[in-house]
């Protein structure tokens, strides 16, 4: 007899037990097709689509695959990125450098704190997600190099650098906050990814404090991960208790 049950104070959709809380995670897929998600146990029904349009523009969608292991469940983490420069509503662009630095500036940025002048360039639109993802994922040093050599295809939704990544960091773990929306689907917080030494909860309560830095999904205010539960919605950010170590990353 085989019967995979839940206690009845359990919420569950479809059958699927949902989480919400920091989760260690690998990364075990980006842009899987439809073989390659049944293949990893990942119920679909037709091809994925890897584009989108919103509000009359077309966006690459860089979806990655992530599995906890304790307890067991997947869920994808999608970026949106466009082959365009990121650029404010008062003509300012983003800029990058080769160690993950960004700012908002009209030029060049010269300012004291800024590393590598002659490696930096304008951001694509989604590229500062997906460098502070990396910078996890690889468990990048601090002032360590992260960028593509192929950033300008896979800005274009071509994500073969990236998936030959997913196999060289095969071992690796970040830690990412799951929330449910809707009560029914699992998400990813975007705004902060840690890596798995040394845990940084305060980092994550940061980033939801931050302006425009909440997380739209339900989430227990502990940040524990545990199975979800209707009751836990949290309008508010917890409060992080005063971290005298510097950020993550911090150059």
């Amino acid at each position: 007899m085989a019967v995979q049950s839940n206690n009845s104070e359990v919420e569950v959709s479809g059958g699927v037990t949902l989480y919400t809380g920091i989760a260690p995670v690998k990364v075990i897929a980006v842009n899987p097709t439809l073989d390659e998600l049944k293949d990893l146990g990942i119920n679909a029904k037709t091809d994925p689509n890897y584009s989108v349009s919103i509000n009359y523009e077309e966006y690459n969608k860089i979806t990655f695959w992530l599995e906890c292991a304790n307890p067991n469940f997947k869920v994808k983490f999608e970026i949106l990125m466009q082959a365009n420069n990121r650029e404010s509503k008062t003509g300012k662009f983003m800029w990058i450098n080769n160690v993950g630095q960004t700012t908002w500036s009209e030029d060049v940025p010269s300012y004291d704190w800024w590393k590598n002048a002659d490696k930096t360039r304008k951001a694509y639109v989604g590229e500062d997600t997906l460098i502070n993802f990396t910078k996890a994922w690889a468990n990048v040093a601090n002032g360590g190099e992260v960028s593509f050599d192929t950033i300008d295809a896979i800005a274009k939704g071509q994500v073969a650098e990236l998936q030959e990544y997913v196999k060289v960091l095969k071992d690796n773990k970040l830690r990412v906050l799951v929330g449910v929306k809707d009560g029914k689907y699992q998400a990813v917080y975007n705004r902060h990814f840690g890596r798995l030494k040394p845990m940084r909860d305060d980092l994550f309560i940061k980033a939801l404090n931050e302006d425009y830095g909440s997380f739209n999904a339900e989430y227990n205010k502990d940040l524990k991960l545990q199975v979800y539960s209707p009751t836990m919605v949290v309008a508010d950010a917890p409060v992080a208790a005063p971290v005298a170590a510097a950020d993550d990353w911090d150059v």
